[in-house]
């Protein structure tokens, strides 16, 4: 995906469009953004009428005249039913406001939610390419080097040989995903995150049979039988039944995100 240092590159001469406040029902929340060039954009502030209003008052701003704020109504007057209102402001880029929006983005990824995939399989693979687009700070753990080839740019990865040491130094709120080609390894590295009771999820690559011989295996080794509460296994769900990594990773993802959305939803209330 292109970033906006990139599309500026491309297009130095561009309006950055805001969002500054919104009331009631919007499509997009305030500090959402876009830019907008002459002839593209990059970004978006929530799609149909409003943002097409946006672009239009940007590229008035380029020529010299639209304007430096919109209030739009999201109502029947401009074909939107979501019944708020948005805030917009629009401002020329310039060194300054690029070296801006530069330390926002560092901010932004420096508290993006941390997801652990541990082992580069086939599934692991496709899961990382399934996250790759969310604004998500994703690490693949393997102990094989040539597995760690081929994954999505901005994917971080490590390689060591006692993965589920790494458990340990996790943020809290972190989701762990476990799919590695050992079913030991899987267990210990299991064992380490179910004992922590402050990681939005984690969950194991598997079955039923899987389950049962983790659940035994955990008991001999000390842990707590409630601990496999918070033990999603199969990952993916039983909504959709088709053993194809990608669609695994599919629903794994959306699995992800509403863990991550909910631990957070629940750490600020």
């Amino acid at each position: 995906m292109t970033d906006f240092f990139q599309f500026l590159t491309a297009h130095p001469v561009s309006i950055l469009v805001d969002i500054i406040g919104t009331q009631g029902s919007t499509p997009r929340e305030a500090g959402a953004f876009m830019l907008v060039s002459e002839s593209a954009s990059w970004g978006t502030i929530g799609g149909g009428q409003l943002e097409f209003m946006a672009i239009g008052n940007a590229r008035e701003l380029l020529k010299g005249a639209g304007r430096a704020s919109m209030d739009i109504p999201l109502g029947p007057a401009i074909g939107q039913c979501c019944g708020g209102r948005t805030q917009l402001r629009f401002r020329k880029i310039t060194d300054e406001l690029a070296a801006e929006l530069k330390i926002r983005q560092a901010d932004e990824a420096a508290h993006l939610p941390d997801v652990y995939l541990f082992g580069a399989g086939h599934v692991g693979h496709a899961l990382a390419a399934a996250l790759a687009p969310l604004p998500l700070s994703v690490t693949v753990v393997e102990t094989r080097q040539e597995e760690l080839a081929n994954l999505p740019p901005d994917t971080k990865t490590r390689l060591t040989p006692m993965p589920e040491e790494l458990v340990k130094a996790m943020r809290a709120g972190s989701a762990v995903v476990i799919l590695t080609h050992d079913h030991a390894l899987d267990f210990m590295i299991a064992r380490e995150a179910l004992a922590r009771t402050d990681l939005s999820y984690v969950g194991m690559i598997g079955s039923a049979t899987k389950r049962a011989t983790f659940a035994s295996w955990l008991s001999q080794e000390g842990g707590e039988r409630r601990w496999l509460d918070r033990l999603v296994l199969p990952i993916g769900g039983s909504a959709v039944r088709d053993k194809r990594p990608e669609v695994i990773a599919a629903m794994t993802a959306a699995e992800i995100l509403a863990a991550l959305f909910a631990y957070r939803q629940n750490s600020s209330s």
